[in-house]
């Protein structure tokens, strides 16, 4: 039963150019659970050209350690959004950091060309509602253990593990 319905979401993750208001997103990753496995799609995004270039904070790159030039040969944002939205394929998405990511997700597939964006739910918020109890505690113990790699992909699949791993109990 519970496999069932943590298969409907997908987590979202992004790394941005800075936490600052004007920030834009660089790598987006995307994790869901697949017949019992975690899958993750992930890629680094050109940045559009109406994006500020200033907003780059070295501060953050050094916590996710992707190098501004590493942009130049990424995907564009129409090729990212595009991708995004076929790989997305109708689930609901969920983050530990909605504000941000909704921030993130706008500019893209608004940069992208399209309007509509995908409503993101509290990561913490659908844990509660699809867990209790032990199998709560495992998910959270999970995450413990596992260190935010600070890498979109990456990042995303540690909070399926934990959801799968949850699902077990």
């Amino acid at each position: 039963m519970m496999r069932n319905k943590i298969e409907n979401f997908a987590v979202l993750d992004f790394e941005a150019s800075s936490l600052s208001l004007e920030s834009w997103p660089i790598e987006i990753g995307l994790s869901w659970i697949d017949n019992g496995a975690v899958q993750t799609w992930s890629s680094l995004i050109s940045p559009a050209a109406t994006w500020d270039m200033n907003d780059w904070s070295y501060l953050s790159a050094a916590v996710h350690k992707i190098a501004f030039s590493s942009l130049a040969g990424a995907p564009s944002v129409q090729v990212v959004s595009q991708t995004f939205l076929n790989t997305l394929a109708g689930r609901q998405l969920v983050s530990d950091a909605p504000e941000f990511e909704t921030q993130w997700l706008t500019r893209l597939l608004h940069a992208g060309g399209y309007d509509e964006v995908p409503s993101i739910e509290s990561f913490e918020h659908i844990s509660f509602a699809l867990y209790s109890d032990y199998a709560l505690d495992m998910l959270y113990e999970t995450l413990e253990r596992r260190a935010a790699p600070h890498r979109a992909g990456p990042d995303s699949a540690r909070l399926a593990k934990s959801w799968l791993k949850a699902s077990r109990f």
